[in-house]
Formats: C-alpha cells, sequence, structure tokens
C-alpha cells in the first residue's frame, strides 16, 4: 500500500489541546496513558488484541507536512508560534503493547504511551481508532475458528467491510486470529512483497 501521513488522523480538539499545552509551556511533562477496554461485548470472555504494526507505521511516520500546517492555519484556530512549533514535531515518548494475536481481558492495558504530553495527546486517537478496529475483528474471528472446531476458515470481509482500509487491515486481524486466508487480494500480494 502507498504511504499515507496519517497525522491528522485526529480529532479536532486533540490539536486544540496540544495548542492549549503549548501556551501553558506544558509541552514537555511527561505524562502516562493506557489503552483498555472495561468489558467484553456481550459477557464474553477475552479479546484478541491486533493493530500493532499499523500504530508502529503511525508513530514512525508522524510529522506535519508543510498542507497539514497550511490547512491548520486556514481553519484560523491555531497561533502561528505553535504551527511553526508543528514544523519540526517528531514523536520522541515511548510505547509498550500487547503482542498482536495475544488473548486480552478487561482493563488489561493492551497500549501504554509514556510521551511528553502534546505528543501523548495527538496519538490517542489514531491509536484508539487503530487498535480497536482490529481487536475487534481478530476477536470475532477467534470466535469463529473456535466454533469451526478445526475445520479451516477463510475471511470474506472485503465486501461488507467500512472502506478500502477497513477491508486491508480488517483481513490482516482475520489472519492474525486464525483465518487460513482471505478472499481480499490486496493485503496477500502486500505479505508476499519484500
Amino acid at each position: 500500500m502507498a504511504r499515507r501521513n496519517l497525522t491528522l488522523l485526529t480529532d479536532l480538539y486533540e490539536l486544540t489541546m496540544m495548542q492549549g499545552y503549548f501556551k501553558e509551556k506544558d509541552a514537555n511533562e511527561t505524562v502516562i496513558f493506557d489503552a483498555f477496554y472495561r468489558s467484553n461485548p456481550n459477557n464474553n470472555g477475552y479479546s484478541i488484541c491486533a493493530g500493532l504494526e499499523q500504530v508502529i507505521d503511525y508513530i514512525k511516520d508522524l510529522h506535519f507536512d508543510q498542507e497539514d500546517i497550511d490547512y491548520l492555519r486556514s481553519t484560523g484556530l491555531f497561533g502561528e508560534d505553535f504551527l511553526e512549533y508543528l514544523k519540526q514535531f517528531h514523536f520522541s515518548g515511548d510505547i509498550y503493547a500487547i503482542p498482536e494475536g495475544t488473548v486480552v481481558f478487561p482493563r488489561e492495558p493492551l497500549v501504554k504511551v509514556i510521551a511528553p504530553i502534546m505528543e501523548a495527546q495527538l496519538v490517542e486517537t489514531a491509536l484508539l481508532n487503530i487498535i480497536n478496529h482490529q481487536s475487534l475483528i481478530a476477536t470475532k474471528t477467534a470466535r469463529v475458528i473456535y466454533a469451526a472446531q478445526g475445520d479451516g476458515v477463510m475471511e470474506f470481509g472485503l465486501r461488507r467491510a467500512q472502506g478500502p482500509d477497513a477491508g486491508i487491515y480488517g483481513a490482516r486481524a482475520a489472519m492474525i486470529a486464525g483465518c487460513i486466508g482471505t478472499s481480499n487480494v490486496l493485503p496477500v500480494r502486500c505479505l508476499m512483497c519484500p
């Protein structure tokens, strides 16, 4: 898949909060946040963690392009000093995570972020988006695999996925949880690329 800059894959308030920290000089205060869920849906006993590879790709490529800065400037919400700061922005914190495919339980941290408050604030929405979606698919797939009692299960979610990314990452999550194949040609091709 072509690389995309996903830095603006965030809620607007994450950026306005960052600016608030910047203006109050709290930008370098280190914080810790854990991503976890409170209870299993339908009183099920466990979930499967997935999405870590995409989280890593997202964090490694986290930066504001000039087009991003220009767009943020056009909103009239951000000061020039903050926009200038964003030109040099990169993630300097640490992220700890449960390995993909691991069985997880309620209130167990799936991802822990230790970073300056502005950096942690920015990545919150994207991390939840990536981990929640792929863990949901992996968890449902694990239950189907269990119900199949050893018969092979193929993933056919592309036709009903909510867009191309959901189809690709959903197929990936299903494979992590035990599917023997997928109908989706693109992720298979991508997995075979050097």
